[in-house]
């Protein structure tokens, strides 16, 4: 079997495990049948997921030019906080803005390779937390904007981490956290404006992953330095693809590559 496409994140199902798809756009691919099978991976080039031109990937999928132009990779998408859209202030696009940043956000705490705290929309629950690979999370506070939910998390992050070791988490090494005891021991840093969209009453949600064996040291595959992989598949966790011999390949960070896949 053989497929060819752009790659983008892989999309997620929840489930036991979770059911993980690589989707191009003729076809699609149920990644969790690949286990335990041998798959090659050939960089073919890159496909701006923006403007489709093949130029060559800067970050997030997009070209330079892209990337410093359309509202989907501007500051605000990565930094909450500098929303401005509940202002009516435009950044680079006020429609898209006040689309994307006027609808419910939520404020977690994830445990992925350690308790750390993040933003998601609240239609990507729980879809954020699978992507960061995250085996329990729980959500904090549930805000009207991005902004209140951005000024919440960087008030939070001086007192939890606001990133996920991928080392840790691919390896599986981590333990397990009371999120409640964690959430509650956090309220008193939450800032006023959103103190009143606490949620206390909620329980954590845990997350299974189709992983057989995880790597003992991880090695990242990089398609530009290698152009062309084979490596039996074990796991699927976070966008990581794993194999065995500890090969990982992370498909969010190739988004934009062109890539043919063969199961052999």
């Amino acid at each position: 079997m053989i497929y060819e496409g752009v790659l983008t994140k892989m999309q997620t199902e929840n489930g036991s495990p979770i059911q993980y798809y690589l989707v191009f756009e003729n076809d699609f691919l149920n990644v969790n049948q690949l286990l335990d099978k041998e798959i090659q991976i050939d960089f073919k080039g890159y496909q701006c997921l923006n403007c489709g031109l093949s130029k060559k990937i800067f970050r997030q999928g997009f070209c330079y030019d892209c990337f410093y132009e359309i509202p989907q990779a501007a500051d605000w998408i990565m930094r909450p906080e500098l929303s401005k859209a509940h202002l009516d202030q435009e950044d680079r696009d006020l429609a898209y803005e006040k689309q994307v940043q006027l609808q419910p956000h939520i404020v977690y705490l994830a445990n992925s390779s350690n308790v750390k705290v993040g933003v998601t929309r609240k239609t990507q629950v729980p879809t954020r937390w699978i992507d960061q690979g995250a085996h329990e999370a729980i959500e904090i506070v549930e805000v009207p904007n991005r902004y209140l939910a951005g000024i919440t998390e960087v008030a939070l992050k001086e007192h939890v981490s606001d990133k996920t070791n991928w080392r840790s988490m691919l390896k599986n090494d981590l333990k397990d956290e009371d999120l409640v005891e964690w959430r509650n021991k956090l309220k008193d840093f939450i800032p006023d404006e959103a103190m009143e969209y606490f949620m206390e009453n909620n329980s954590e949600t845990n997350l299974e992953f189709p992983v057989l064996q995880y790597p003992a040291k991880p090695k990242s595959l990089n398609l530009e330095k290698t152009p062309t992989y084979t490596g039996k598949l074990k796991g699927i966790k976070g966008q990581y693809l794993l194999f065995e011999d500890e090969t990982v390949f992370n498909v969010r960070s190739s988004e934009g590559y062109l890539v043919r896949i063969a199961i052999n």
